[in-house]
């Protein structure tokens, strides 16, 4: 199995929640077998009539299946309200949650194992077997009130936005893991081969999304075949069929088509696991939304900038590559784009203050935040900074007449409006400890 297939095997598994219930039917039809054996090799018989036990099991597997309907449309309905009040692409977070996995696949095994006791009982009664599927039955309704909780509580903006955040922060952590010196000078290397003609060109056979690639299987295809890959498109970036995928520089004659192919998945949407403004995205989108004038919740974009923030200052600290890798022999083998500080800037600014410049809540929210990493972040970061807010300042004089509002949008404060500019010392002092 190529590199490929595996990677699309584990994102399905881990974008779908189906799996593990059907899983936990095989589940409970071995666990039932097994218990029934332990009660028929000790001799253990319920005290009961063969019809009352017919009756309570029936009940309790007739419950069970009602809480698995239940529970799929509460899912369902997460969905649904989910993608038309935050973004779309929240919808996959909904499915990758463990916890209701987890949930849905204990109903099922419950359901699965009482279906087993019923048809197992004749003229007597299994005592093991009974008890787990009754007092299994009592856990499962304790679990379905938690798992009712947790839905209601996904649907609000602050839940969503805390798990993108969270979700961000550790792919931003793994494809950018090196810090940044708060007075690294240095600038990312020119493409030397960009004039250059290609010995070889690979073009795409499927449409899709570039979701992921492998890394270090493109530099060892690379270095066997003494050649430079270079990967065209950016994870993120949609390919059609027939579009360039790959050039190959100085040798690379043997290498196979279908083995470079097999170094990248695409897929239908992109996902977080290697492509970080994937994550700014979804909480611009959110924010984007609230800002709309059929929602109007200036609120809402707030939250998000709070993440944005976060996750921009992070990004900002650290050292973002170039996009080159080399062997062990210390030789180029790979070239590829990445995301530069100018494109997490403009991602997470522009659209806000597009959206946002009649709210004077949006504006000061940005305002503290560009200040914030103006005093923090490594000098190299600070002028595209420096930039952004000039366009907040020009923003609010062209959105705000009155000069009151003018000044009062030009204050940054953390909360949008009641926070001020008392605690913004403190804030920064705190952020640098962070970033250190």
């Amino acid at each position: 199995m190529n590199w490929r297939a595996r990677y699309r095997l584990q994102l399905y598994y881990r974008n779908s929640i189906w799996i593990l219930p059907v899983f936990s039917i095989f589940a409970g039809l071995i666990t039932v077998a097994l218990v029934n054996q332990i009660d028929a090799t000790l001799g253990w018989q319920l005290k009961m009539a063969p019809d009352t036990a017919r009756t309570v099991i029936g009940t309790v597997a007739a419950s069970m299946f009602t809480l698995v309907v239940v529970s799929s449309s509460a899912v369902l309905v997460a969905v649904q309200l989910g993608s038309a009040q935050l973004t779309p692409r929240i919808i996959l977070l909904v499915y990758r949650s463990r916890i209701r996995k987890l949930c849905v696949s204990a109903f099922v095994f419950t359901f699965t194992f009482s279906v087993g006791v019923l048809v197992r009982i004749d003229e007597t009664v299994p005592l093991l077997s009974s008890y787990i599927a009754a007092y299994g039955f009592l856990f499962n309704l304790a679990l379905f009130l938690y798992f009712l909780d947790g839905v209601g509580k996904a649907l609000r903006p602050s839940s969503a936005l805390q798990v993108v955040g969270s979700l961000g922060r550790d792919v931003v952590e793994s494809v950018y893991p090196s810090k940044l010196k708060r007075d690294d000078p240095s600038v990312s290397k020119p493409n030397e081969y960009s004039k250059k003609h290609p010995r070889r060109v690979i073009h795409n056979e499927v449409d899709g999304v570039v979701l992921a690639f492998d890394r270090k299987g493109l530099v060892l295809l690379a270095e066997r075949s003494n050649c430079v890959i270079e990967l065209v498109p950016q994870v993120g970036d949609f390919v059609a069929e027939g579009e360039l995928m790959f050039r190959l520089y100085e040798n690379g004659e043997s290498l196979s088509a279908d083995t470079l192919r097999s170094s990248v998945a695409l897929g239908q949407e992109r996902t977080l696991e290697q492509d970080p403004t994937f994550a700014f995205r979804i909480i611009v989108d959110i924010a984007s939304k609230a800002l709309s004038p059929a929602i109007n919740d200036p609120t809402t974009a707030v939250l998000a900038l709070d993440h944005i923030h976060h996750l921009l200052r992070d990004v900002g600290s650290r050292n973002l590559g170039d996009g080159r890798e080399i062997d062990r022999t210390g030789h180029l083998r790979l070239l590829y784009r990445t995301p530069n500080w100018e494109d997490f800037v403009h991602l997470a600014v522009t659209e806000i203050r597009q959206y946002g410049g009649d709210s004077i809540q949006v504006m000061r929210r940005l305002k503290a935040m560009l200040d914030n990493m103006i005093e923090i972040l490594p000098q190299k970061r600070v002028p595209l900074l420096r930039l952004e807010l000039s366009l907040l300042e020009a923003t609010s004089k062209r959105m705000f007449v009155d000069v009151y509002d003018q000044s009062l949008a030009d204050e940054g404060d953390m909360q949008g409006i009641g926070g001020g500019d008392k605690n913004r010392r403190e804030y920064e002092e705190q952020g640098a400890s962070a970033i250190a």
